[in-house]
């Protein structure tokens, strides 16, 4: 049995909503799931004064776990097309794991969200990504093997580079059904590439 981290930022929780439903996919394909999150960087007064969600119950991850796990799904919203500050401080940490090789081979994947339909999801996934194979990894998309993803019925999040979803101007959309199934859908195809690999 593979073992999946998915490893998120998020400041409102919609992110964290996201990362759960990852995390349930993987489940479902027979995968060990943790999920955790990255240190806050905001000042806690700021934070509080900003309303971010700070009870979060994910425990904080650290940069030396990482190469303990056969696949790391990585998730945050978009910071003007790029992943924030907060994730990349963490990536940016990991140098001594890249120069040993240590996620090389190893399964990665994104996942996003964004106030507006076009508001830089797949540049902010392509953001994460571009770190994931800089570490060596193995990256696993959201293909249109999850319909939803092409529905003109309703707003939907969704990209062949990694499960979205919409948060609204003001952070009032929550992740809608046809969202956190394409985050399972792509949980559940990291969690089966990585028990491919790494499974007994």
């Amino acid at each position: 049995m593979s073992k999946v981290l998915v490893l998120y930022y998020s400041t409102y929780g919609h992110i964290e909503t996201m990362a759960q439903a990852v995390a349930e996919g993987a489940r479902a394909a027979g995968a060990t799931v943790t999920v955790k999150r990255v240190p806050e960087t905001v000042p806690a007064d700021i934070a509080k004064t900003a309303h971010f969600k700070l009870d979060q119950a994910p425990p904080v991850a650290t940069v030396a776990e990482l190469e303990h796990y056969d696949a790391i799904v990585v998730g945050c919203p978009t910071r003007f097309g790029r992943m924030p500050g907060q994730m990349a401080a963490f990536l940016d940490q990991a140098g001594g794991l890249w120069a040993r090789g240590a996620l090389n081979g190893k399964v990665g994947g994104a996942f996003t969200s964004t106030a507006t339909q076009h508001g830089g999801q797949e540049a902010t996934l392509f953001s994460i990504i571009a770190n994931l194979l800089h570490f060596g990894m193995t990256i696993v998309g959201l293909p249109y093997s999850h319909a939803g993803q092409m529905s003109l019925d309703e707003i939907v999040g969704g990209s062949p580079y990694g499960a979205t979803t919409i948060a609204g101007g003001q952070g009032q959309r929550q992740p809608s059904a046809i969202d956190l199934d394409g985050a399972r859908h792509q949980g559940q195809l990291i969690g089966a590439t990585a028990n491919k690999l790494f499974g007994n």
